[in-house]
């Protein structure tokens, strides 16, 4: 068993606005191509041009049709949503790894893989109830998300390039990075005045990423009569959606 470092006050992680994500997949694309040469590549395909392909992606991108909700009012919509590591301050995936393969950084609270030490048992895959791990078939190693810890601090770069490949990429900005422990950054904020909701908080693994929730729709021309809905209650909708969806 893999032991925790005492909570960090510093947690970086992602918030993604699921209104105005389009499901385009460029941070997935964006992702792979980044860390198929980084700490964690290559990020290896088996059988990619055949009938089935399959791989390693630290994002995938889910496509979802919500059924109208007469309870709420709200229309029939297709909900996009981005699917990767949630960087959790009591992560599951690394209290049963049995080679201390799987860590958190005491520093900025990133979990992370050493594949160095990884043995391929999939523990952590099994433990993780976000499905947010990743087998290499070809390597026999564990992958997940790393936030692109060998970017964000890479001081060659550019001020503005110090940020995930994923967030850098997405052409409608829904994705957001930054240190969600401090209640004055602008992730927190942004968390703050959308209502913004963590996946099954339940669970007690407390998911430092965050997801921003659809903002109403308008269900024809009675809508100005109806009333206006709370950041609250959207989140909490959201949040019942997501969960639903995560469990099938």
């Amino acid at each position: 068993m893999t032991m925790l470092p005492p909570p960090s006050k510093v947690k970086l992680g992602l918030v993604i606005d699921l209104d105005t994500c389009v499901g385009c997949h460029a941070c997935a694309t964006s992702c792979k191509a980044w860390n198929s040469g980084g700490i964690s590549g290559p990020l290896t395909d088996e059988d990619p041009y055949g009938k089935h392909p399959r791989g390693v992606w630290f994002n995938r991108v889910h496509g979802y049709e919500l059924e109208a909700d007469a309870a709420t009012r709200q229309p029939a919509q297709t909900l996009h949503f981005p699917r990767s590591c949630l960087h959790c301050e009591t992560p599951a995936c690394v209290t049963v790894c049995p080679t201390g393969a799987s860590y958190k950084r005491a520093e900025d609270g990133i979990v992370l893989v050493d594949a160095d030490k990884c043995i391929g048992c999939k523990l952590c895959s099994w433990a993780c109830p976000y499905g947010a791990r990743e087998f290499s078939e070809t390597e026999g190693v564990m992958k997940k998300c790393t936030l692109c810890v060998d970017r964000i601090y890479n001081e060659k770069l550019d001020a503005g390039d110090r940020q995930p490949a994923c967030v850098q990429a997405c052409p409608t900005r829904a994705r957001h990075f930054g240190d969600l422990g401090d209640p004055r950054s602008d992730v927190s904020k942004l968390v703050a005045e959308r209502g913004g909701v963590a996946l099954m908080p339940e669970l007690g693994y407390a998911p430092v990423n965050r997801y921003l929730p659809p903002r109403p729709r308008r269900v024809g021309e009675h809508t100005h009569q109806q009333p206006a809905r709370t950041d609250t209650n959207a989140g909490s909708l959201t949040q019942r959606w997501l969960n639903r969806l995560l469990k099938r």
